[in-house]
């Protein structure tokens, strides 16, 4: 989200004046409302459900949100429109207030609930009824979805619209003190039923649900409804504008019918925006709750899911979300974003703030015949070609090393440049081997690679005249820690599993999207490696230490991402 002004970020960072940057339509709005004296001040708030784990769609919502507050001098509320107790859990709320701050957003002493204002919601349906705008129905669900008509066909009138004010006031009350069945009634606004919009077909505002509240216990059982509560938990709070995805907006007229016939401190406006839609996930928290409670996955915070909590274990970054939020922009048009891009924007920056180490994933045993046994040598290595500030490292080499078993073949194709016998390779910051032998178990794995090595190429430097094409990595098998490392992909097999055939996204999981990887070998450095540190393995991606399973002497690393770059390479056709 680009910035009119210097503003300093939540996390202590500068921002960079952004007077030249693109605004969206968005901040033209709200530019037009301060000019012309609409609104005085920019109040916005992220109103969150908590019935679910935010994903990476809501961190467009947060980024938009907060940001549109801060370029304008304004303030953002964190707000819980917790009115849905069947659904609703403390857990919810705990991980949505992590995500945020994770995120690097601050709502300061701004922290509210729906449920903080569910006395004065149920005096303005009081209101409402006593002007002569709305009444209880004892229609059943099904009966009210024949009264409401369709698309091309008006809606009937419920038989109890007209019910007095008094009528109306008595059973509403009677509602509310428990004295009748869930679902026998509800309350209603009086709009219009043949109204164009389905939404102002006398919509219920009011149910009858007798269920424990995560806040307010058993204090209430009826409810307000979503529509009915977002307008005025907004008008409540002085919200200037309720920036919301696109499917509210045929809500919008129904958000400002209650807030012009409630007498509430202020008028927000609402402005709506299209949603994230991703390649390769589904984001409808319906189905990542299935996801999650049919054990299809290893939780919320599966490093495969598209919560934040997922993608923070799987080693991404809050800069590296924001960025990807400030990159695919504010607009009115529905469309889908490929994955590649926030891989994309994750390896960037990691590019430029990893370590790197050397990792063999697949390790088979290389053994230098004539080098010294005993001998132990340090190498020095650069921690980031990038960022020389980074600086150096020292790598431990010895007689026995562990190399992948990808880097030898017995019969390589032509255009092999790693290991092969009689063939040369360079070992990356150490000497040039040649393999002289190898040996294979009974079903013809390779078990040891037998190599030679020249002394004058300390440091990888080729003899004059010479010239090496391979260079590969390594670790030496007497200081290597043991790790398990599990290389992710993407959750599904296909580009959009809700748009495909079957009608059943599940059918669409990936199968490969995990493999689990033990008996790795690390270099000795990662010995203080930390929860969610971040690292370049040579040749094999970026990795990250897993925060939940890795334990001192129980390495485990989760991949974040492969080197390369398929939204990069995209780019430059």
């Amino acid at each position: 989200m680009s910035l009119d002004e210097k503003v300093t970020a939540p996390n202590g960072m500068e921002e960079n004046n952004a007077a030249d940057r693109p605004v969206n339509f968005i901040d033209e709005a709200v530019k037009e409302d301060l000019s012309s004296g609409r609104y005085e001040k920019v109040h916005t708030r992220f109103p969150p459900e908590p019935n679910g784990y935010l994903h990476i769609g809501h961190a467009k919502a947060i980024c938009i949100d907060f940001e549109t507050a801060k370029k304008f001098g304004g303030v953002c509320n964190l707000r819980f429109d917790d009115t849905n107790p069947a659904k609703e859990e403390t857990e919810y709320v705990n991980s949505i207030m992590e995500d945020v701050r994770w995120l690097g957003y601050d709502w300061d002493d701004r922290l509210f609930f729906a449920s903080d204002y569910f006395d004065m919601l149920y005096e303005y349906a009081e209101e409402l009824i006593k002007k002569g705008l709305a009444y209880v129905c004892d229609l059943s669900m099904d009966e009210m979805r024949e009264y409401r008509g369709t698309l091309t066909e008006p809606g009937k009138e419920s038989p109890y619209r007209n019910r007095s004010v008094e009528e109306n006031l008595d059973l509403f009350r009677r509602m509310k003190a428990g004295e009748f069945p869930d679902g026998s009634r509800v309350l209603r606004a009086k709009i219009d039923m043949a109204s164009p919009n389905l939404n102002m077909r006398d919509p219920v505002i009011y149910r009858i649900r007798r269920a424990h509240h995560h806040r307010t216990g058993d204090k209430w059982c009826i409810y307000p409804m979503y529509d009915f509560q977002h307008p005025l938990s907004d008008a409540i709070e002085g919200i200037s504008h309720s920036l919301c995805s696109l499917e509210y907006e045929d809500h919008r007229p129904l958000y400002n019918w209650f807030v012009e016939n409630v007498s509430v401190p202020a008028k927000p406006r609402q402005i709506e925006f299209s949603r994230l839609n991703l390649t390769y996930t589904v984001m409808s928290k319906r189905k990542l709750i299935e996801l999650v409670k049919n054990g299809y996955v290893d939780g919320w915070d599966d490093p495969r899911m598209p919560t934040l909590s997922g993608l923070r274990r799987r080693g991404f970054t809050p800069e590296s979300i924001r960025d990807f939020a400030e990159r695919i922009g504010v607009a009115k048009t529905l469309s889908t974003v490929d994955i590649a891009l926030l891989e994309h924007c994750i390896r960037e920056e990691l590019n430029k703030k990893a370590e790197r180490v050397m990792a063999v994933l697949r390790p088979v045993k290389l053994i230098i015949d004539n080098y010294p046994e005993g001998q132990v040598e340090e190498f020095e290595a650069e921690n980031n070609p990038e960022d020389p500030s980074a600086g150096t490292r020292k790598v431990p080499f010895s007689r026995e090393l562990y190399i992948e078993k990808d880097d030898f073949m017995i019969n390589p194709p032509k255009g092999y440049f790693r290991l092969y016998p009689g063939g040369e390779v360079r070992l990356k910051h150490a000497y040039i081997v040649r393999c002289e032998s190898f040996i294979q178990d009974e079903n013809g794995n390779v078990t040891e690679i037998h190599c030679t090595y020249d002394p004058s190429t300390r440091g990888g430097n080729a003899p004059e005249g010479k010239k090496i094409k391979g260079t590969i990595h390594w670790v030496s098998a007497q200081h290597a820690l043991d790790a398990e490392i599990r290389l992710y992909d993407r959750l599904f097999s296909v580009p959009n599993p809700d748009a495909e055939e079957g009608g059943d996204y599940k059918a669409f999981l990936n199968p490969n999207s995990v493999e689990v990887l033990t008996g790795c070998k690390v270099e000795p450095e990662l010995k203080k490696a930390g929860n969610s540190d971040r690292y370049q393995f040579l040749r094999m991606g970026y990795f990250c230490v897993d925060s939940k399973d890795s334990k001192p002497g129980c390495l485990v690393f989760n991949r974040i991402v492969a080197l390369k770059d398929s939204w990069a390479k995209q780019q430059s056709k």
